[in-house]
């Protein structure tokens, strides 16, 4: 510790040169540099490379673009198949598996080996493939790529190891499944139908064995041909020719009639005694008009025809409306008897399953549930109540309920948040779901502790808890002033959330340049929200006359700041009437409200209107609930407000924020002639990101030298370039980005100033993945050196990040202070002292006192996080105030104090000195300071072709650490505080917005970020999570008995009822049917094994199914020895008898 001592002193002591703007603070990309004067720092560092490795945990929410759904009754899993080739496996709540196909193409059609524990999917690229459920983590087996023909329907027989798969030319091919190669016997179209047919019947639309015989296949033509086909006989036993298309065909159980739904609304039954003609047609929804002609209807998808033992047959059916009414809803129908129920649906109905209690198709189905995929949505209705309520989804499938825009991840909550949170949650729940269990529940899930690792924590995703901001405002009304401007639009989009888990205080930041404090509370209360307007348009290039300056907030000294401007301001007390600028985007509720318990609005803070132009969106929002202080910057100036006093403690410019320390020589600027209207900016960081066309990302910020104008040049758009570090020139001010990701310009005129909300998930832009030196310095620019001393051409910089903290604003400073630290678009991060008052009753009284004139730190690119270490590398946490809830009624013998939890650095290492660690990272650099010395410690340049997105400091096995994830896909991981690179996976390219946008790490090594608009990856960098993967997830497979077969008696199989088994080997076989051509399909082994197939790979359940196999073939060996045995004693019997006759003979 003596020998940190003297480090430190001399550090303390050293001379100007080792400070950040001397050259030896440079360094080389991805190679940490130290300063000259700290030779060796005594800090032990415990993280090493083998700590880290990256790789996906689970995925939560919708599968998106759903194409394909399936059902293992027996297993009771559900499969959903989506159009970029995943696949979804859904058990019981916990039993949650995503797949995905390497080719990523669109699947169209899923399988399942019923209770075999695996899956069949065929994909959009007329490929096959068989995955291995047997395992936690599913593998493909084998693949089947056709090369001449398009699949189109597959159909696999309960207990085959035959797949029947239909094609666009309208051939049937059978698939052996064990080995995944195509038989030599094919039903041909030209042979299926007569040779009198002169027209191609279409694509097969569907295929299925009939009840009665399996050895009969029916075959369902495009055109409305519909084909039964012998396949012991290779000929046809009807044809029947319809003149509407068919979309799908369902058996009755009994074999002896079948459904057809088609493209005119109809529904046919046929019988086969007589298939000239159908048995009845009807029209569910058709009227009949006034000259007798059945009006038109949209075409029914399909349908499924299933009777029950106890009551009539159901016949459920999507689609079949008529065409009368324009915007209808999608409809699922359900006819019961003469009941008829018409369910209507959000969104579009992809596929529907009907659930019932037998596998084989040839008994009763008794059908008990219908799962209906949406586009958005998945839908699961009780068949068995006559009203036909849903069950309650447990996963959570609704993250996509209102577009996501960003997105928040906190690890190591209060134990006691979450609890709270479920039961104010669960009372605002709907109701009338079904009383019943969920249908769904396959496979296994336990609650284990591995290694100290909560698997409810990893794996499983409940939703808690749902908050409507626009709950505080106002309707926006025709007519109203700026509101009407917002009728149809989405100004209530969040943009930012800020939360403090202990003291329970929520912060939204509005895509209307709008701030929402809320405060938690379990009892429901009367309030007024309070509203303050800040005045945030500065403008530094026009010339400001003394009477200007005095009546505007935004450009007073920064040494005096008079309270006239920091009372509150209620929604009814703005500005005169004639001066309709000064106004918000929102009107604020004035009156008392009702607010139910949870989470219950307090303040409103709204930037105005000036001179007709909108207010520049927030960057960035910081809150301390120990200071009581909220503060939020955007690319005009920086605003502190005092949430306990509801005033306005600072409200500048970014360039007065520096006072005489401001390391730029500004050139003066004249007044512009002509004022250009900025309108076109208003709200753009999320509007524009919703831009149907792609759009090309900014460039990093580029050197002023050699560049046109003294600032980039984007070749492609036409506009300045940067991702973040960019300033708004005169007359065209351009947003920068906020520490969650970049932002991009509009391009060409036009009016805002309010787009549609729509979520993070729409963002697309296009990378350049060229890596050659003209795309990098077309793309990717170098950043700007520490040593410019010339901005003339950039006069406004954004606030990109803010943190409070204890630290030291001022180098003489000997004792840590309540401190804000600023980082900006320039890569400058600012030191701004605070002076807030100890007592509770002065807190409330006495005014906070700020001085913006603290030290200067400067980095490469934009700044985009802060964080603190203690002189033993400890990672220091912000103060902060323990909950309490001011509804609650008050103890006279007991009053409510604020409890403040402090960390200052001083109170954990008091014997190596009171100073810190700060450690600021950037878009391009990382560097650790010693506080309160500034001098640099470490410098690691993190990228040069590329820049960071999201950076945050996190704690991984006890130690903290800085992790990254740049735009070119990188996750990184750097040691605190040498700043040595652990980890650097090339994970994920940088193809949408979405994902930059919505990236983010928290402790404990795990992250997420929106994979597609409607679900949620996530993903984990611990070595130790990863390994212990295997044991967090379900088992998919779960050993059960298959359901035997009803002995349907003796008079039913005499008359033809039962159905009839043939051997499907001997018809399909090599040996008979011959093979098949090797050109039309090829044969893919999959990584899988095939091995896999046989027993389960890991895992109790595998040991269960081990066993199971075991007994069961001891069992036959048991039986086979008794057979002999048998055997045998008849011989000896036999012999016996033949002895005794032959002795009886000799005498």
């Amino acid at each position: 510790m003596k020998k940190f001592r003297k480090v430190l002193d001399g550090l303390t002591t050293s001379s100007p040169g080792g400070t950040i703007g001397s050259p030896s603070c440079g360094s080389a990309a991805g190679t940490p540099t130290s300063a000259p004067a700290p030779r060796e720092i005594d800090i032990q560092e415990t993280l090493i490379s083998e700590n880290f490795q990256l790789c996906k945990t689970v995925r939560h929410g919708f599968p998106y673009q759903p194409t394909a759904l399936a059902f293992d009754p027996v297993q009771k899993l559900l499969a959903i198949g989506s159009r970029s080739g995943g696949i979804r496996i859904l058990g019981r709540p916990g039993v949650d598996c995503y797949c995905q196909h390497e080719s990523g193409a669109a699947v169209l059609q899923l399988q399942f080996l019923i209770n075999e524990g695996a899956l069949v999917t065929a994909c959009a690229d007329d490929t096959l493939h068989l995955w291995n459920l047997r395992q936690r983590r599913p593998a493909v087996l084998h693949s089947l790529k056709f090369n001449r023909e398009r699949i189109t329907f597959c159909h696999l027989p309960f207990q085959s190891k035959w797949l029947y798969v239909g094609t666009e030319r309208g051939n049937t091919h059978i698939v052996n499944i064990e080995s995944f190669i195509l038989s030599g016997y094919v039903i041909m179209w030209n042979k299926a139908i007569e040779l009198a047919t002169k027209t191609h019947p279409g694509p097969v639309v569907h295929l299925s064995d009939s009840p009665k015989d399996e050895g009969k296949l029916l075959i369902g033509f495009e055109s409305g041909t519909i084909v039964q086909w012998d396949l012991r006989a290779k000929k046809a036993d009807f044809r029947i020719y319809y003149d509407e298309a068919i979309h799908s065909v369902s058996w009755h159980h009994e074999g002896k009639q079948f459904m057809c739904s088609h493209s005119d609304g109809s529904l046919t039954l046929w019988n086969l005694r007589n298939t000239t003609k159908p048995f009845q047609v009807t029209f569910p929804h058709g009227k009949i008009q006034k000259d007798g002609r059945k009006e038109s209807c949209k075409p029914i998808l399909k349908v499924e025809y299933k009777t029950s033992r106890n009551s009539e047959p159901f016949i459920i059916f999507s689609g079949g409306l008529s065409y009368d009414k324009a915007g209808r809803r999608p409809t699922l129908t359900i006819m019961h008897g003469k009941a008829i129920t018409v369910l209507e649906m959000d969104y579009p109905i992809v596929e529907f399953l009907v659930l019932c209690e037998t596998p084989y198709n040839n008994e009763v189905q008794d059908p008990y549930a219908v799962v209906v995929l949406l586009e958005k949505d998945l839908i699961v209705v009780d068949l068995t109540q006559s009203n036909f309520p849903v069950f309650e989804n447990p996963y959570p499938m609704d993250v996509h309920e209102s577009p996501v825009t960003c997105t928040a991840y906190f690890a190591d909550c209060p134990p006691d948040i979450i609890p709270i949170l479920y039961s104010i949650g669960a009372k605002h729940k709907k109701t009338g779901y079904s009383q019943k269990e969920w249908p769904i529940s396959g496979g296994t899930w336990m609650l284990v502790d591995v290694k100290n690792l909560d698997c409810s924590d990893t794996i499983t995703l409940q939703m808690l808890y749902k908050l409507k901001t626009s709950k505080a405002f106002e309707k926006p009304k025709v007519g109203d002033g700026r509101a009407a401007e917002l009728v149809e639009e989405d100004p209530f989009a969040v943009q930012m959330v800020s939360w403090c888990p202990q003291s329970r205080i929520f912060c939204v930041v509005g895509i209307s340049a709008h701030i929402i404090l809320y405060r938690f509370s379990k009892y429901d209360a009367n309030t007024q929200i309070v509203s303050l307007e800040v005045r945030l348009q500065c403008e530094p290039e026009d010339v400001i006359s003394p009477s200007e300056n005095e009546n505007n907030p935004c450009f007073t000294e920064s040494g005096s700041h008079s309270p006239h401007h920091q009372q509150p301001v209620n929604a009814g007390n703005r500005t005169p009437e004639g001066n309709k600028d000064s106004t918000p985007c929102l009107k604020v509720k004035e009156r008392m409200v009702r607010v139910p318990p949870g989470y219950q609005s307090e303040l409103v803070i709204q930037l105005q209107w000036i001179d007709g132009e909108p207010p520049q969106q927030i960057t960035s929002l910081d809150i301390n609930s120990a200071y009581g202080l909220l503060a939020f910057g955007n690319c005009n100036g920086l605003a502190v407000v005092d949430y306990l006093q509801k005033t306005i403690l600072l409200c500048m410019s970014t360039l007065d924020l520096y006072g005489a320390t401001d390391p730029y020589q500004r050139l003066t600027r004249s007044p512009r002639r002509n004022r250009q209207s900025t309108s076109e900016l208003c709200m753009r960081g999320l509007s524009n990101l919703y831009s149907d066309s792609k759009k090309r990302i900014r460039t990093s910020y580029q050197s002023k030298s050699g560049l046109p104008k003294g600032r980039g040049w984007d070749h492609v758009n036409g506009h300045c370039t940067s991702p973040t570090s960019q300033s708004c020139s005169a007359g065209k001010p351009r947003i920068p980005m906020g520490p969650e990701g970049p932002r991009l310009t509009r391009r060409g005129p036009g009016r805002p100033p309010f787009r549609k909300a729509q979520s993070a998930a729409c963002m697309e832009i296009s990378l350049p993945v060229s890596h050659t030196e003209e795309s990098r310095e077309n793309s990717f620019s170098h950043s700007r050196s520490s040593s410019v001393s010339s901005i003339d051409r950039e006069t406004k910089e954004a606030i990109t990040t803010l943190q409070f903290g204890e630290s030291f604003g001022r180098k003489t400073d000997a004792l840590p202070t309540p401190c804000l630290w600023v980082g900006t678009s320039l890569g400058v991060a600012l030191l701004i002292p605070m002076s807030i008052p100890t007592d509770q009753e002065e807190r409330m009284d006495e005014p906070v006192a700020i001085g913006p004139s603290g030290g200067v730190l400067m980095l490469k690119g934009s700044v985009l996080r802060f964080g603190f270490l203690d002189c033993m590398g400890a990672l220091i946490q912000s103060p902060y105030e323990v909950w309490r809830d001011l509804n609650a009624a008050e103890d006279p013998d007991r009053p409510r104090r604020r409890k403040l939890v402090h960390f200052s650095p001083s109170s954990s290492q008091d014997a190596c000195g009171d100073g810190h660690l700060a450690v600021v990272c950037s878009e391009r650099q990382a560097k650790v300071f010693l506080m309160p010395s500034q001098s640099c410690l470490f410098v690691h340049n993190i990228t040069e072709s590329s820049f960071v997105l999201r950076a945050d400091i996190v704690s991984v096995y006890n130690s903290a650490c800085l992790a990254c994830f740049c735009a070119n896909g990188h996750v990184m991981t750097l040691s605190l505080p040498s700043l040595r690179p652990l980890m650097d996976v090339n994970y994920l390219p940088l193809t949408d917005m979405r994902i930059a946008r919505t990236f983010c790490f928290t402790n404990g090594g795990q992250a997420l970020y929106l994979s597609s608009p409607t679900e949620i990856q996530r993903i984990t960098y611990s070595q130790e999570m990863c390994d212990n993967l295997q044991e967090m997830l379900g088992e998919l497979f779960t050993p059960i008995e298959t359901p035997e077969a009803q002995n349907r008696g003796f008079l039913k199989g005499f008359f033809g009822g039962n159905a009839q088994t043939f051997d499907r080997e001997e018809l399909f076989g090599e040996a008979s049917a011959g093979k098949a051509s090797r050109s039309l399909a090829q044969h893919i082994p999959g990584q899988g094994g095939v091995e896999g197939m046989k027993v389960a790979a890991t895992g109790v359940v595998g040991d269960l199914a081990r066993a199971r196999i075991a007994l069961d073939e001891r069992g036959q060996r048991l039986g086979e020895l008794e057979d002999r045995t048998a055997l045998m004693m008849t011989s000896a019997e036999t012999f016996s008898k033949h002895a005794h006759e032959w002795a009886q003979f000799k005498l």
